[in-house]
């Protein structure tokens, strides 16, 4: 039986439409127009098109966070996932953290990162719940009136290597290097950090779960299943994806069967700035490693996995 951990009203996140002008050289952004509510720019996440996708300017309906976050239990490392039911695009997916940059934070979306990680991503040890840092920055505890968060016991969050391509908000350079792509199919724009996550010493029994957040009956309501963790693990192999994917539940890593996964569209082809897909297939995504793999060895990108 799930618990819910949170209501909140969806008319009261604003965010900003935006410009975004594009080349081979770095992608900025900058806000357009009125503030706009959810449903306001669900209506704008419609199809654009581009005739280069390195080079281009056009307006978007919104702006998006992603987290590759990477975590290291019992020597190896591992990826986060979440499962996301997509019912406006009638699907379920496995994707990374992510989450929307309302208004305020548009300049600052590395805050809106990891406050998605605060309310998404919930680590549970026999005694309580872990809070966490990121460098000397307490993450929120959103839903302290619900859960018994640790007084003692952390993970830190910091960062790693940053992308290639600058992405500029306006004339400032974002920090941390996120990488960019414009997912054409919804008209929007998501940046992707890449954080570690470190964990205390005392986090042996532990537990992922994930926070899952859904419109019901006018309200977005956040709900916790512990029987359902619906937060998945993606070993790495020298940094790289494999095609393990578990479960970790007191302490305990359970394999978790790919058959039938779809993967979220950051996970597909990336052609310059832009991605093209709604989702790609495990096997496929599978595929298209081995395929990269074998062409490029250990100099490919891993940002083709990342969503």
């Amino acid at each position: 039986m799930s618990t819910i951990l949170s209501h909140r009203n969806p008319s009261v996140f604003k965010t900003l439409p935006l410009f975004v002008e594009a080349s081979p050289e770095g992608l900025s952004y900058q806000s357009l127009g009125r503030p706009l509510n959810f449903s306001q720019m669900q209506e704008r996440r419609r199809p654009v098109e581009v005739n280069d996708h390195r080079r281009f300017a056009l307006e978007l309906a919104n702006l998006g966070v992603s987290v590759q976050l990477t975590l290291t239990w019992q020597g190896r490392d591992y990826w986060l996932l979440v499962r996301q039911q997509r019912k406006d695009r009638g699907d379920e997916v496995l994707k990374l953290i992510s989450g929307y940059v309302p208004a305020h934070e548009l300049s600052i979306p590395l805050l809106a990162a990891i406050q998605e990680i605060a309310e998404e991503c919930l680590l549970k040890i026999p005694e309580c719940w872990l809070t966490g840092r990121f460098g000397d920055t307490w993450l929120p505890t959103p839903y302290e009136n619900v859960l018994h968060y640790c007084d003692d016991t952390t993970f830190q969050l910091s960062p790693q290597s940053g992308a290639a391509l600058p992405v500029y908000c306006g004339n400032m350079p974002l920090l941390e290097r996120p990488r960019a792509y414009v997912h054409l199919p919804t008209a929007s724009l998501q940046l992707v950090y890449d954080l570690r996550m470190d964990l205390p010493e005392k986090a042996q029994s532990l537990s992922l779960l994930h926070a899952d957040e859904s419109l019901q009956n006018g309200a977005l309501v956040t709900r916790l299943d512990q029987a359902n963790p619906d937060l998945y693990l993606l070993a790495l192999d020298q940094d790289l994806p494999t095609d393990e994917l578990y479960i970790l539940q007191h302490g305990d890593l359970q394999p978790v069967d790919t058959s039938g996964v779809w993967l979220a569209e950051s996970f597909a082809p990336q052609q310059g700035w832009v991605v093209r897909e709604d989702r790609i297939s495990w096997q496929d995504w599978q595929a298209s490693l081995a395929t990269e793999t074998g062409i490029a060895g250990n100099a490919r990108q891993p940002s083709r996995a990342r969503g």
